[in-house]
């Protein structure tokens, strides 16, 4: 099943509430998050079985990772804000 299957009515809700793109990229960033949670749960899970202080390398690595693509992805959706913020103080503005 693709994404847009998966998560076709959050998707369907963030797009007309913020547009196309940036509801696309909200939901991306829900998904980020989801996977997160998920990835230090599991992360927690491991510690408690081996009785270490540290969670496991492979986890750290895959919950930077993670945070590093929720980063990019929402500084896009505040550059699509700043754009559009942008067009509407030009379109507002009086022509000469």
């Amino acid at each position: 099943m693709s994404a847009f299957q998966e998560h076709a009515a959050t998707l369907e809700q963030h797009e007309f509430m913020m547009g196309k793109t940036r509801g696309r990229l909200a939901v991306t960033m829900d998904i980020l998050t989801d996977a997160l949670v998920l990835a230090g749960q599991h992360g927690v899970y491991v510690q408690t079985q081996t009785k270490s202080q540290k969670m496991p390398m492979d986890i750290r690595l895959i919950m930077k990772n993670i945070e590093e693509a929720k980063e990019l992805v929402f500084s896009v959706i505040e550059e699509l804000k700043t754009q559009r913020e942008d067009a509407g103080h030009t379109a507002s503005e009086p022509q000469p």
